[in-house]
């Protein structure tokens, strides 16, 4: 492939530079937009009015900054801070965890997304293998699905005993109340969708190859038990909405409202203040008027072929 003389031939490498560190959202966005011909039969399903692009760009911009602030007075008070995100399969948890994580630092804000127990995990204590991912001081842990499984999943398919939700119904505000003791701050949200909306998005992932990885037997077997899943939520819900650790529901049929909304209102939850930081100046690099460049073997060199 050749280097073909475009628009971009005219921009400074500053304009070039700003313009590539915008373009990872923009690529999220195209990925998003994208199906196939096999579903525009579906496309006109009424997600409610759109948020316009341009003001989509320019407000996650704005919050994204807003959650640099947030990462950096975390790190300098120590602060521990827990998001939990739950919800249908395909409700978008994952696009706005990919949103918050896109300019924050993962040594600061961490995305824990557990994989099914093993059998030495199912013999602890239901909590523990949780725990271990808590925050220290200076982090922020965003969990994608959580100890919430038991009221969902695991209820749902059969995986937990009527004995073991109830035990986890009995554990749970006092396993958030004793997080919060700790002086954790814990925040607790579920994306809602339709029936609709998530048939849409299911058969987007069966016809798209680059999503069908997201696409699990467990996640078709969830499609099926819609209304099972309906009734376990609405439990789960009103058992564990507790004053120390309330749920949130983020509307999440027109997935960019609910990205904003979601950051926004996740924002408003933490008293954060920006930290002043001393101004950085680029040092002078050592200069030897002796030292010459190696040449390096051609082959050692990826090819330029773009």
């Amino acid at each position: 492939m050749t280097n073909n003389n475009n628009k971009n031939d005219d921009k400074s490498w500053l304009e070039l530079e700003v313009q590539d560190s915008m373009d990872e959202e923009l690529e999220m966005e195209i990925d998003d937009d994208w199906y196939p011909d096999e579903l525009k039969a579906l496309k006109d399903i009424n997600r409610g009015p759109s948020i316009d692009r341009h003001v989509y760009f320019n407000e996650l911009h704005r919050l994204q900054g807003e959650l640099v602030k947030l990462q950096d007075w975390i790190s300098h008070t120590k602060a521990k801070v827990v998001v939990i995100f739950e919800g249908r399969d395909a409700a978008g948890k994952g696009g706005v965890i990919k949103r918050i994580m896109q300019r924050l630092d993962p040594r600061v804000c961490k995305v824990v997304a557990l994989p099914a127990p093993t059998k030495r995990e199912q013999s602890q204590w239901y909590f523990q293998r949780y725990v271990s991912h808590l925050p220290a001081g200076g982090e922020m842990v965003l969990f994608d699905r959580s100890w919430y499984n038991r009221a969902g999943v695991e209820r749902v398919m059969g995986f937990a005993s009527k004995k073991q939700v109830k035990d986890f119904y009995n554990d749970v505000p006092e396993f958030e109340r004793m997080l919060t003791r700790s002086g954790i701050i814990l925040i607790k949200y579920w994306f809602s969708i339709t029936d609709q909306e998530q048939q849409l998005r299911f058969m987007m992932r069966i016809h798209d190859p680059i999503r069908q990885w997201k696409l699990s037997k467990m996640d078709l077997k969830s499609r099926v038990k819609w209304e099972a899943y309906t009734k376990v939520k609405e439990k789960m819900l009103k058992r564990t909405n507790i004053k120390e650790a309330p749920w949130f529901i983020v509307e999440g049929n027109e997935k960019k409202r609910a990205r904003l909304n979601c950051i926004d209102h996740l924002l408003s939850q933490i008293p954060y203040e920006e930290v002043h930081h001393e101004s950085i100046t680029l040092p002078e690099r050592e200069f030897n008027p002796d030292y010459e460049r190696s040449v390096l073997p051609k082959e050692l060199y990826v090819p330029e072929k773009y």
